[in-house]
C-alpha cells in the first residue's frame, strides 16, 4: 500500500507545475471587480446589469448585452445587419486587416463595432444605436459611419426618438483611412438634418468614450447622459499632460467633473437608465 498522503501528492503537483482542479468549485462562478478588487458572485453581478454590489463600479457590458438592458424584451429589430466592413487599403500592421476583422467577428459575435435598430423603452418606439469597445476598441470605420448615419436619417424618417449608447475608446480606425476619417462628418451631419427636423437626441456615455466617437456624435446629443466614472475625452490624460506640460486636475476625464462643468446633463447608474430615458421622452413630448 502507498504511504503518500494527500498532503504530500498536493505538494508534489505543485512542485511539478502542475495545477490542480478545485474540487466542488465549478469554473466561472466567482469575478473579481475591475474597481474594488472584492470577489463577486458571478449571478449577483448578472443581476445588477454587471454593477459591483460593493463599490457600483459598472463593468464592461457587450452591445447585445445593453439592448438587452435598455430595451423591452424581445421588441429590439436590427437594422442594416447586413452590412460588413472591407480592406480598401490593404492593411497591415502586426496583422492584415482582413484577417484582424474576421478574428474581431469571431471572437464578439459583432459584424463591427456598432450595432443599431428600433425597440420599445417602456412601451415608447425608439431609433436605438450602441457602439462597443470590444471590436477594435469601437473604433469608428465605415460600417460604424454608415450604420449610425442611416440609423439617424430613419429616426427622422419615422419621427422617432433616438438614443447612441457610446462605448468607445478609439477614434477613426486607422486601417481605413481617410474613408474612416470622413465618418465622424457623415454622422455630424446627419445629426445636423435630425435636429433641424426637431428630433430628440439622447447621448449615453459610457467608459470609455474617447477619440473621434466623443469629438462628434456623442457630445452632441439634446440630453448628454453618462454612466458614473466613466472615462470620458478626446485623448487620453497622459497624451494631453505630454502635449501642454501641465498637471490636470483630478479625474478631469470623469463622468462626474464633465457633470461638473457643464458638458453632461445627468449621471444615470446603469439601473435606472431605461427609466430615465423614458422620462425624458415623455418630458420632450416625443
Amino acid at each position: 500500500m502507498s504511504s503518500t498522503t494527500p498532503e504530500f501528492a498536493a505538494a508534489a503537483a505543485a512542485a511539478e507545475g502542475v495545477k490542480r482542479a478545485k474540487r466542488g468549485v465549478p469554473e466561472g462562478l466567482w469575478q473579481r471587480c475591475p474597481g474594488c478588487q472584492a470577489v463577486i458572485f458571478r449571478k449577483q453581478a448578472e443581476e445588477l446589469l454587471s454593477v459591483c454590489p460593493e463599490c457600483e463600479h459598472h463593468w464592461y457590458v457587450s452591445a447585445t448585452d445593453r439592448i438587452e438592458q435598455v430595451l423591452d424584451s424581445g421588441t429590439f429589430e436590427e437594422w442594416d445587419g447586413e452590412l460588413m466592413p472591407t480592406d480598401p487599403l490593404q492593411f497591415a500592421d502586426k496583422k492584415a486587416y482582413a484577417e484582424r476583422l474576421v478574428a474581431e467577428q469571431k471572437r464578439t459575435g459583432l459584424r463591427d463595432a456598432a450595432l443599431t435598430g428600433c425597440g420599445m423603452i417602456r412601451a415608447r418606439r425608439v431609433a436605438i444605436g450602441v457602439t462597443d469597445s470590444a471590436f477594435i476598441m469601437g473604433s469608428m470605420g465605415s460600417v460604424v459611419g454608415e450604420r449610425l448615419a442611416r440609423l439617424i436619417e430613419r429616426a427622422a424618417d419615422q419621427n422617432l426618438p433616438l438614443i447612441v449608447i457610446s462605448g468607445s475608446g478609439g477614434g477613426a480606425r486607422m486601417h481605413e483611412g481617410i474613408l474612416s476619417l470622413m465618418q465622424m462628418a457623415k454622422v455630424t451631419a446627419a445629426l445636423a438634418r435630425y435636429h433641424e427636423m426637431g428630433g430628440l437626441f439622447i447621448s449615453v456615455l459610457t467608459n470609455p468614450t474617447m477619440g473621434g466617437v466623443a469629438a462628434s456624435f456623442a457630445s452632441l446629443g439634446d440630453l448628454i447622459f453618462a454612466e458614473p466614472k466613466a472615462l470620458i475625452g478626446f485623448a487620453g490624460p497622459r497624451t494631453i499632460k505630454a502635449t501642454i506640460r501641465i498637471e490636470l486636475p483630478d479625474g478631469f476625464q470623469t463622468s462626474e467633473f464633465l457633470l461638473e462643468h457643464g458638458f453632461v446633463d445627468r449621471i444615470v447608474p446603469r439601473s435606472r437608465l431605461k427609466s430615465e430615458i423614458a422620462r425624458a421622452i415623455d418630458y420632450c413630448g416625443k
